[in-house]
């Protein structure tokens, strides 16, 4: 792919990035931002914490961690993943057996280093489809939980910590499960 095509790409996720910041920043000040998200939300995610707030968040977190784990498997080409990652692992089993700081150890670390962008590349894809609805759904999540006086989750953990610890072992699970790399 020529270096057009690579920035595009980039541009793109940047474009989606900066928008998600607007969104955030603007959630306040914007009433129709916030106003349409709340619409949208309130009658389903809301439904479901207003039912049973631990069970419901979990649910919201096992559905939203799902979508995310399918973007990540359906927008990415996995082949040429698990092709790069047993590259890597190739050549990190090649570097033990060599001296480190040696001619052989240093090109293979540059070769591995080379993979980095590619894969950063591969894996970003799914970014650009998710960042807008996950900053309008955590900035939905902090109006919430704050109109309930933002609740403990087993008594210590604030939303934020609870969601990013279930989202971590549902992804976990669910990737071993769609074999998602």
């Amino acid at each position: 792919m020529d270096n057009k095509g690579k920035e595009g790409s980039y541009t793109l996720l940047f474009v989606m990035m900066f928008i998600s910041m607007l969104i955030a920043l603007f959630w306040d000040s914007v009433p129709a931002i916030k106003d349409s998200a709340h619409a949208l939300l309130n009658p389903s995610a809301g439904l479901l914490l207003d039912w049973n707030l631990n069970f419901g968040f979990v649910i919201l977190i096992l559905i939203i961690t799902l979508i995310t784990t399918l973007f990540q498997k359906y927008t990415t080409d996995q082949e040429t993943i698990r092709d790069m990652k047993k590259q890597q692992k190739e050549m990190n089993m090649e570097m033990k057996k060599l001296e480190a700081g040696s001619q052989k150890y240093m090109e293979m670390q540059k070769k591995q280093l080379e993979l980095l962008p590619k894969m950063f590349k591969l894996n970003i894809r799914p970014m650009i489809f998710t960042a807008i609805p996950l900053i309008l759904l955590f900035r939905w999540f902090m109006d919430f939980f704050n109109v309930l006086n933002n609740p403990k989750f087993f008594n210590f953990f604030s939303w934020f910590w609870y969601y990013l610890i279930l989202s971590i072992i549902f992804s976990t699970i669910l990737r071993k499960i769609l074999k998602v790399e």
